[in-house]
């Protein structure tokens, strides 16, 4: 113990700033395929992505054969390479190294996080869906996930669900992770800013984009707006 009087070593400046949670980047826009896409959807999503900074595009076709998946991929993943943007696979972490994607997205019914990191390996973007669960956004992250889906917000026809997360569960997980967390599910334009708000890294979006009466790169443009703001 120090003896009285005795001086006390100053503290480093810096000493708190180390500990202090890391500024994270501004919300992104995160693009899932609608669930059936048209013969013009090459050009569909090129204008989309043309019209406002996208950060990611997940290729999500259900019930068509594997082979139906694949030609997709390989039309659709230029044009997300050519702009910078990610391009993932729905659920099948086989489809996603067969196409050479940049990373697969799991359900909770997809196979587990190690197994798809061995198979595309460490540097590819695994995601999981994790409803209003914080216990299975804990699990994801310490599986090694590279980020965690939470919703669905709002209603959606695009994949219904049960599960209604109240936006506070972004502000939790940012608050303990550096983890990036999405916001899903019936998201629109005039929907959005409270999850912006509360936390959320990015925003994934389908029906609010593709469904838009005025064309998907109107839509793209509205999310723009609201996330540079």
């Amino acid at each position: 113990m120090s003896g009285e009087g005795e001086d006390l070593i100053p503290l480093d400046p810096s000493f708190g700033d180390r500990f202090a949670r890391e500024k994270r980047p501004p919300c992104q826009l995160y693009l899932i395929s609608p669930p059936v896409l048209a013969d013009d959807f090459v050009e569909t999503l090129a204008a989309a992505l043309d019209a406002g900074p996208v950060a990611a595009f997940q290729l999500r076709l259900k019930a068509v054969p594997d082979a139906e998946v694949l030609r997709w991929a390989a039309l659709l993943q230029p044009v997300c390479a050519a702009r910078d943007v990610a391009f993932l696979v729905n659920d099948r972490a086989d489809l996603a190294k067969a196409c050479g994607a940049d990373g697969v997205h799991l359900g909770q019914g997809d196979g587990s996080v190690a197994d798809a990191r061995a198979l595309l390996g460490a540097t590819a973007q695994i995601g999981v869906t994790c409803h209003a669960s914080r216990h299975l956004a804990m699990e994801a992250a310490e599986a090694g996930a590279d980020y965690v889906a939470f919703g669905a917000f709002y209603d959606t026809t695009t994949k219904p669900s049960e599960h209604r997360p109240d936006a506070s569960i972004l502000t939790w997980w940012t608050t303990i992770s550096q983890l990036p967390c999405v916001a899903i599910g019936g998201i629109t334009p005039a929907s959005a800013a409270p999850l912006v708000a509360a936390g959320a890294d990015f925003i994934a979006v389908s029906n609010a984009v593709w469904g838009h009466a005025d064309g998907a790169a109107a839509s793209v443009a509205a999310f723009a707006t609201l996330l540079e703001m």
